[in-house]
């Protein structure tokens, strides 16, 4: 893989791992746990994963085969992190197709604190059901709700892919204190469709993530996978954004690759001062939010 590095002074060190996977798993894995040991080796200290890493995306067809993929959570797979994690002393971000019990399956993230412990799991909460997005056959929306995690290199929150889109989703986990909230992510587009709509496509996707930086005055990192597979074309472009909305840092559209970014976490402080949008929040007038549509015409 290739690597890309921004650096910033006082900072915690993340290592975004966006690759292209294959129909075998293992070997998706062996690829990741290689990586892992690259981000290490650049002193990366919170390291992530994108979103379903060990398989191709299988959502784009429904599938009843599919499942067999699931794991157990802890597991084969969060063995194997928490081993690393406790011994390179990192955080390690992994999202895996997790099986709850018989017929009810998750898309989920794990987080594994720099001393092997696992400190929790945050599930899904929004499932897509789009052309070649079919999640909703396969996964059970996430009841876990929306969670910030102490490690030791900073506090952080975990939402997955489509979640990116819904600001409530970034509120509620930067309301808990998240200095950083990870986005692993599988997003592309459709090989056949319109340039125009693709750029579109991407420029609202990196907006809307852009936006939860700046409203909530944190960290977002994003990590996409890359590559074609079937009709999908997934554009990586992982990337992060400073506390200001500013992306201090992107991958590449084509390549597999580490970004390496450094985030000065001092700066949420400066931005909330200059920009005290909690300070300003109408929290008396916001019971609205908690219904689907307000009919009032």
């Amino acid at each position: 893989m290739t690597t890309s590095r921004v650096k910033k002074s006082k900072s915690v060190t993340l290592g975004l791992i966006q690759m292209k996977c294959s129909a075998d798993p293992d070997a998706n894995m062996a690829k990741a746990v290689s990586a892992i040991g690259q981000a290490v080796k650049r002193d990366a200290q919170i390291i992530c994963l994108q979103e379903l890493f060990r398989s191709v995306y299988f959502c784009d067809e429904e599938d009843r085969t599919h499942f067999k993929l699931a794991e157990k959570i802890p597991g084969a797979s969060t063995a194997v992190f928490q081993q690393i994690a406790k011994t390179r002393k990192v955080v390690i971000i992994a999202p895996l197709f997790e099986k709850r019990a018989q017929g009810i399956f998750h898309n989920t993230a794990v987080v594994i604190d720099a001393d092997g412990t696992i400190l929790g799991k945050y599930r899904k909460m929004h499932i897509p059901d789009d052309p070649g997005y079919y999640e909703k056959f396969y996964f059970t929306p996430g009841d876990l709700g929306f969670s910030a995690y102490d490690t030791r290199y900073g506090r952080v929150g975990v939402c997955i892919c489509w979640d990116q889109w819904f600001p409530e989703a970034a509120r509620l986990t930067a309301l808990q204190g998240a200095q950083i909230i990870f986005y692993p992510t599988a997003i592309g587009w459709n090989v056949d469709e319109k340039p125009s709509v693709n750029v579109a496509q991407h420029s609202a996707w990196e907006t809307v993530q852009r936006s939860h930086a700046i409203a909530n005055g944190i960290f977002v990192a994003a990590v996409n996978r890359v590559g074609r597979e079937a009709d999908q074309k997934f554009w990586g472009q992982s990337f992060v954004a400073d506390p200001s909305g500013r992306v201090i840092a992107r991958a590449s559209a084509e390549k597999e690759e580490i970004l390496y970014v450094d985030c000065d976490l001092a700066k949420i402080d400066e931005i909330r001062e200059h920009w005290p949008f909690l300070r300003d929040r109408r929290i008396d007038a916001y019971g609205d939010l908690t219904k689907r549509f307000i009919d009032k015409r």
